[in-house]
């Protein structure tokens, strides 16, 4: 079951509780001969995604509907009929609401929301099954009433790349309260807005490239069902925009989420799917890092020839690699991520020697704290599993000191999940700093944002407040 964001939504703006919204449709049930006796409870199953039976969703709308003063259709609550959401058919207009209303509700921190799990089979897959396949998005242009400028997308990339940068400075936790208030205080606002064919798709980009950063935040806060959801918000607004290589960027994080999730069949066909569908609009770099993936998933599959004919690819796109020609979403692809990734599938597949030649050129080769952190992890699981104990704890002191050095608390970085799967931007998942660290870092990045001058302007962008919530 997913959760019901729309009904959540639509309580919080009717001022609603649970058992209020309980005793009013028993009441107006007793108004039709109904005997019902729902409280609280039944409310909260609601939100997490259960269906009331009969003519339950009927009346839930009709009790809402007089309280907000304004018709509402089943469709509105998210008790329209079963599976007809994800149908390839939606509106773009009606996945706007959806998607503004998990946005909403993740800020809140609601337990149906933030503590869902990741779904598993077709639900997993049709959101990519979407993406490759027709129908196409003719035309993306919407009335509303704040008219979108050029100055509102530039913004919003501005805002990405902003938040990508605290991330990796601060972290998933601090930074996924800060990139989710902007995604409601700024993007909802303008996706309702008015704009052309043309405007629309730009927008649609822009901010399906922040919806994936919230995504990979809620991934390292460990909320795996949450971060799934952002993906496919992003990948549905990337499919809105035209922009095919956005697409398989967003798809190379489910990727690398379905390979933590060890579901490794998934990860072959997600990568394939991406390099597929996306031709010429990927770039070398992205084309790197699936091929990559690719091999990690086929070797803990024990297709030996799978993974050694996807490493080869994966070291042929990275020699293409022109970093001043890559988008700005495939900057994670930094020199020796490839050879971290090879290095981790030759270890899966027993090639010891071939593993840790990968991963000493990793560790050799320049990269961000938390990417060397995750290097020298590996580095150092290798020598161990080579015997080569006194390597091993000189390259483990090391990793200590470069990790006590990015995060002074949270140090233990991951020394005993080297052996799996990183996010894009090669952090292995860590015990979550006190506020004190992550989230001044994070709350000096955004002085640092608003204080520029494009964006602090007269009209300029209406920011959430700077706060430490979630750091």
């Amino acid at each position: 079951m997913e959760p019901n964001t729309l009904l959540d939504s639509v309580l919080d703006e009717a001022g609603v509780s649970h058992a209020g919204l309980a005793a009013h449709v028993n009441e107006a049930g007793r108004a039709r001969g109904m005997k019902l006796r729902y409280e609280h409870t039944a409310v909260a199953r609601w939100l997490k995604g259960q269906r009331p039976r009969g003519q339950v969703p009927d009346l839930i709308c009709e009790v809402l509907g007089e309280r907000l003063h304004r018709a509402l259709t089943l469709d509105d609550i998210g008790l329209g009929t079963p599976g007809s959401r994800r149908g390839p058919a939606t509106p773009l207009s009606g996945f706007v609401e959806r998607a503004t209303a998990l946005w909403r509700s993740d800020e809140q921190q609601r337990p149906h929301v933030v503590e869902a799990p990741a779904v598993t089979g077709t639900p997993a897959v049709i959101p990519v099954w979407e993406w490759e396949n027709p129908p196409e998005d003719s035309d993306v242009s919407r009335r509303g009433l704040t008219r979108v400028s050029m100055t509102d997308i530039e913004t919003l990339r501005a805002a990405r790349a902003h938040y990508e940068q605290m991330y990796r400075k601060a972290g998933g936790v601090a930074t996924r309260t800060r990139v989710v208030g902007f995604l409601n205080s700024e993007a909802a606002p303008l996706l309702r807005g008015s704009y052309a064919d043309d405007t629309g798709r730009q927008l649609h980009r822009a901010t399906g490239g922040l919806v994936a950063i919230a995504g990979i935040c809620a991934y390292d806060s460990n909320t795996h069902g949450l971060a799934q959801r952002y993906f496919h918000q992003a990948l549905r607004l990337a499919k809105a925009s035209g922009d095919r290589g956005l697409g398989a960027y967003v798809i190379a994080l489910l990727v690398n989420q379905s390979l933590f999730m060890k579901e490794y069949r998934q990860a072959v066909a997600f990568a394939e799917s991406a390099l597929r569908a996306a031709g010429s609009q990927i770039t070398p770099a992205l084309a790197a890092d699936l091929y990559a993936m690719q091999a990690k998933a086929y070797a803990r599959l024990g297709d030996g020839a799978g993974a050694l004919s996807c490493i080869r690819r994966a070291e042929t796109a990275a020699d293409r690699i022109r970093p001043g020609q890559e988008p700005d979403e495939t900057g994670y692809v930094q020199p020796g991520l490839v050879n971290v990734q090879v290095a981790e599938a030759l270890l899966s597949l027993g090639d010891l020697g071939g593993a840790r030649e990968h991963a000493t050129a990793a560790v050799g080769t320049p990269a961000h704290d938390r990417g060397r952190v995750h290097r020298l992890a590996m580095l150092t699981h290798i020598e161990l599993r080579q015997g080569d104990v006194d390597r091993a704890g000189a390259t483990a002191v090391e990793m200590t000191e470069r990790a006590r050095a990015w995060s002074p608390s949270g140090y233990a970085t991951g020394c005993g999940r080297y052996g799996s799967t990183s996010r894009p931007a090669e952090a292995p998942r860590r015990p979550r700093p006190p506020r004190s660290s992550t989230g001044h870092c994070a709350s000096l990045c955004d002085q640092r944002f608003r204080s520029r001058s494009a964006l602090s302007s007269a009209g300029g962008p209406r920011w959430p407040p700077v706060s430490t919530k979630g750091g």
